[in-house]
């Protein structure tokens, strides 16, 4: 269960809504449950939770699996990660890539701005650990896809957590660490 390398852009566009990827994140962090369980913990109702657990189904990145009983019925993620090319020569794919892309741009500035609500109630350890920054480097393609594989090897050290719950230390969190890189001019 690694990842999922998306090269349709009908799958690609199916994938791009909020609820579908809040619904896959939240399969990814905690495992597997049903659309009762995904809508308490997401807030939304449970048929707008199933419906589009099915959509996730019907496009590869969820599935059912066997529950405690006949009547549950829990869904997991297909894969830890999703990957799509934001380089390809098709225009339909670099279409629904961009509208997937704008979907989870809404979605982190939105994580960012609750956090800016909810910090005053974290610790002073942990206000001064999370935080925003930016920095303005002058670099090629080749050393920006360079830098982006340096930061993506970084990042790799903490792979293990995502899935196996007991590699955690103590006090760990789940933390959103967000990358763009984009040109300034």
């Amino acid at each position: 269960m690694d990842e999922l390398k998306v090269t349709d852009p009908r799958t690609l566009r199916a994938y791009a809504h909020p609820l579908r990827l809040s619904l896959i994140g939240l399969l990814r962090s905690e495992g597997p449950m049903t659309a009762t369980q995904a809508a308490a913990r997401l807030g939304d109702n449970v048929p707008n939770c199933s419906f589009h657990l099915r959509q996730l189904a019907k496009y590869g990145f969820a599935e059912r699996i066997p529950g405690a009983d006949a009547r549950e019925r829990p869904w997991r993620a297909t894969a830890q990660t999703t990957s799509w090319d934001d380089d390809s020569d098709d225009p339909a794919m670099r279409a629904a890539a961009d509208q997937l892309n704008r979907v989870l741009l809404g979605s982190l500035v939105q994580r960012a701005q609750d956090y800016l609500t909810e910090r005053a109630g974290e610790t002073a350890e942990w206000r001064a650990a999370a935080g925003f920054s930016d920095y303005l480097v002058h670099v090629t393609a080749a050393e920006l896809r360079e830098l982006a594989g340096q930061i993506d090897e970084l990042i790799g050290r903490f792979d293990e957590r995502a899935t196996d719950p007991a590699t955690r230390p103590p006090g760990t969190r789940p933390i959103q660490l967000i990358h763009l890189s984009v040109p300034n001019d």
